[in-house]
This record gives C-alpha cells, structure tokens and sequence, in this order.
C-alpha cells in the first residue's frame, strides 16, 4: 500500500479507560508463562478496549508490510450486532495489551442477503456445502492474530518470549470450555516482501504433508507458485514429515530467511492440520493468505496439554472456592477434569461417526 494514502494512526486510548473495562466477569483466566492475563471481550461491552486493540493492530501490522492504511483496524465484524470476540492478553506489570486474537463461533455465524456465510474469510475463500452443513456448528473461526510491537522485541524479555503461547493459552481454553469445538479454522499470512522461492517452497510443503482431498474449503482466486514444482520436489524429497521439514528449513536459510514464527508454529501443532489454499487479500495490503483446518482433539497432546493443564488447575480451585468441602480432595477433582473430557471425546466420536457413515453413501 502507498504510505502517502494511509491514514494517521490513532493515539493511544487512555489507561483509565481501559482498566475500567477489565471487568473479573471479563477474564478468562491467567497466562501459563510470562505473568499475564486474558480477557474476552468484544466491541459492544468493550468499546475503548477495541480502540486500542484496533491501534495495535494497524501499528502491527503495518510494522510487518500489511495493515488497512485507515487510522484503526477495526472493520464490520468486529462491531456487528453479534461480533466477533476478542481475546485479549494483558501485561499487568505494564498496563498494557500485549497481543490478541478474534475469534466467531461456527455456531453464531449468519447468512447475508445473497445467502453469503457472514465471516471475515468469505470474501477469500469458498466453503462448501460439507464444511457448511457438517464442520461449521463445530469450528472456532480465528483471525487477526497480532503482538504489540514493543512484545516483538527480545528486550522485552519473557513477555515477548512467551506471547505467542499467551494467545494459544486464550485459544485452547475456549475450545476446553465449549467441548463442542472441535476444529480451529484460520489463516497463515505471508507478507509480499517475504522471499518468493521460500514462500512457495512453504506452501508446496504444507500442500504435500497437511492436504485436503476433500475440498472442504479453498480459494476464490488461489495464488499460484511462481517456482517450477519439479524443482521444489528435489528438495523437498522425503515423504517424512520431519525429515522433510529439515529439508523445508535447510532451504529457507540457504535463500537467507526463515519461516514465520506463526507459521512454523501451526506447522507442529498437529499431524491431521488441513492445507486450504492461498490468495491474496487485497483489503489488507495484499497479504498473502492460506486457510488452515486443525482438530483440537488430534493436536499433538504436549502442545494442547500445555495450554489446557495450568488452566485445569484454575478451574478446579473456582470449584472448590465454590465447594469447600471438596478442597483437598484429589481423586474428586480428577474426576471432575475426567469428566469434562470424556464429554468432549463423546462429541468428537459422535461427528467422525456420522462422517463416515456419509463417506460410505457415496
């Protein structure tokens, strides 16, 4: 985007504003590293917080080549009569916002007046009638990942170090709260000036290990490899995966970069994540974007337990504050978590069953 046509981003919202928002009704729970909190809000119960979320989001994004170019990011979704929410990390020792992430439940999407799903990603991407009718009452739409600049840096020490793990902390604990959720649908993005022959080299990567043979989502308009694929399949020639990603990896730095920490970290987040395709988003300065598909419940259990068992304590302490009589008793609260679990389990059985019972009709 022209920097002549952008827009002055906005000042900072003031502390008080925001402090006055971060209700206890609105925190989610705390961090499992780095000292912070995470709160759910959204633009109707929160408006000076989605300010400042929209400031931090523009500078962001910007920072990294992308960006609206308007003085805040803040667009339809998130102010619409049933919006988006937000999942804010805070840094208590700084009063401030240190990253966060939106997110809509499948089950509170709504159609337009063309019989349009009303997601962020539908201008991009076509869903079929199997994602529709099947995946979306159990998907969590996210989108809108960012970090506050000054957590970009390492002088900012275990704050920045553990930011991204602070936002999947908020993510993975909505998903163990609403057992119904059993996949996470988003976006990767790669901006234009990262290195072509590495992007391509990613997604050809990503197309051979993570595929979607069911089409359940894909591009309006895919974006095509500009480097010749028979060249990408001598170097990454391995059908293992991890033999395969040191090739991915080995490649990247020889062409002198690396690969996105965000897209790195979905890259090891599960063994079953879905490939969607990529196209440009040309409402947000031409970022490359690709959908992803994951299964919270086929995530890899280190990378999902991390962020599920600080919270399992968190949970169990409310219920004893709430029960006295049950404090110190642990089998009762192993069983608690047991049960909570096996409810989630139940669900996921019950959808891959009724999966594949379509499957064998056809």
């Amino acid at each position: 985007m022209n920097s002549s046509k952008m827009e002055k981003i906005i000042d900072p919202v003031d502390l008080k504003l925001l402090k006055a928002e971060l209700t206890p009704g609105k925190k989610l729970r705390n961090t499992n590293k780095g000292g912070n909190e995470i709160y759910i809000i959204d633009a109707h119960d929160s408006p000076n917080l989605m300010r400042e979320i929209g400031r931090l989001r523009e500078e962001s994004f910007r920072a990294a080549g992308g960006g609206t170019g308007l003085s805040v990011d803040i667009d339809e979704f998130d102010t619409m009569e049933v919006p988006y929410k937000q999942i804010v990390v805070w840094d208590p020792d700084a009063e401030a916002v240190l990253g966060g992430y939106r997110y809509m439940m499948g089950k509170d999407v709504s159609f337009d007046e063309k019989g349009q799903l009303m997601l962020a990603t539908s201008h991009m991407f076509r869903f079929s009638k199997t994602f529709i009718k099947e995946y979306l009452p159990h998907v969590m739409e996210l989108g809108r990942s960012f970090v506050a600049p000054e957590y970009q840096s390492s002088k900012a020490g275990a704050k920045a170090l553990f930011s991204l793990d602070n936002l999947w902390d908020g993510i993975a604990t909505i998903a163990t709260e609403y057992p119904r959720i059993i996949y996470f649908f988003g976006k990767m993005t790669m901006y234009p000036e990262y290195d072509r022959v590495s992007r391509d080299l990613i997604l050809h990567f990503l197309w051979k290990h993570f595929p979607d043979p069911d089409e359940l989502v894909r591009p309006l308009k895919p974006l095509m490899p500009e480097t010749d694929p028979r060249l990408m399949d001598l170097i990454l020639k391995d059908s293992d995966f991890k033999q395969d990603y040191r090739n991915l990896k080995e490649a990247v730095r020889r062409l002198g970069t690396h690969i996105p920490p965000l897209v790195n970290s979905y890259m090891n987040i599960s063994p079953s994540m879905k490939m969607l395709g990529t196209a440009i988003n040309e409402e947000f300065s031409g970022v490359e974007e690709t959908g992803i598909l994951v299964c919270y419940n086929e995530m890899y259990p280190e990378k999902r337990d991390r962020h599920t068992n600080s919270f399992w304590g968190e949970w169990i302490e409310k219920v004893y504050d709430r029960f006295p009589r049950l404090a110190g008793n642990d089998s009762v609260a192993e069983r608690l978590v047991e049960r909570r679990q096996e409810k989630r389990n139940r669900i996921f059985e019950r959808f891959l069953s009724k999966k594949g019972r379509k499957k064998g009709k056809k």
